[in-house]
C-alpha cells in the first residue's frame, strides 16, 4: 500500500490530510498504515501514522492460519461482532490517548481508536458485518 501510494503521488497528500484531521478507518493493512510504529516492517516501510500504537504484521501466521471469532466491540450494540482474521496484525503497544475498542480473549488488542482515526486487525466485510463501518460513520458525523 505504501509503495502504491508513493508511486501514484498519493502518500504525502494522504499523510498530510490524515495529520490535518481527515477521519480515517484502517482495516488490517490499513491499521498497519495508521500505526506510529511498525515493529517488523520490511526495510524502508513507513505508514501514514497517527495512531499512537505499535503493530506487528502477520501476527497470527500465514494465510492458512486465518480464523474467525466473535468479539465484544466497544460502541457496537447487540450480538458480538463476527470477525475474520486473515494474515492479521496485532497491536502490541497502546499509547495513553488510544482507546481500545476490542480485544481477543487473551487480552491482545485488535481494534483501537484515537481521535478521528480508527483501526482494526480484522475484515468485517468478509463476514458481512456492517456495524463497525456504521460506528465509524457515526464517529465522523460527531
Amino acid at each position: 500500500m505504501q509503495k502504491l501510494a508513493v508511486a501514484y503521488d498519493l502518500f504525502d497528500p494522504l499523510h498530510d490530510a490524515i495529520k490535518a484531521g481527515l477521519p480515517t478507518f484502517g482495516t488490517c493493512a490499513g491499521l498497519i498504515m495508521l500505526a506510529d510504529e511498525i515493529l517488523d516492517g520490511i526495510h524502508g516501510q513507513v505508514g501514514f501514522g497517527g495512531l499512537d500504537i505499535s503493530v506487528r504484521r502477520n501476527a497470527f501466521g500465514n494465510q492458512l492460519d486465518s480464523f474467525e471469532i466473535d468479539l465484544d466491540f466497544k460502541g457496537v450494540e447487540g450480538a458480538k461482532v463476527h470477525a475474520a482474521f486473515i494474515r492479521a496484525p496485532i497491536v502490541e503497544r497502546v499509547g495513553e490517548q488510544v482507546e481500545v475498542m476490542a480485544q481477543l480473549g487473551d487480552g491482545r488488542v485488535v481494534a483501537v481508536r484515537q481521535g478521528n482515526l480508527m483501526g482494526i486487525s480484522f475484515h468485517p466485510e468478509v463476514t458481512g458485518e456492517t456495524r463497525i463501518h456504521e460506528l465509524f460513520v457515526s464517529m465522523v458525523g460527531a
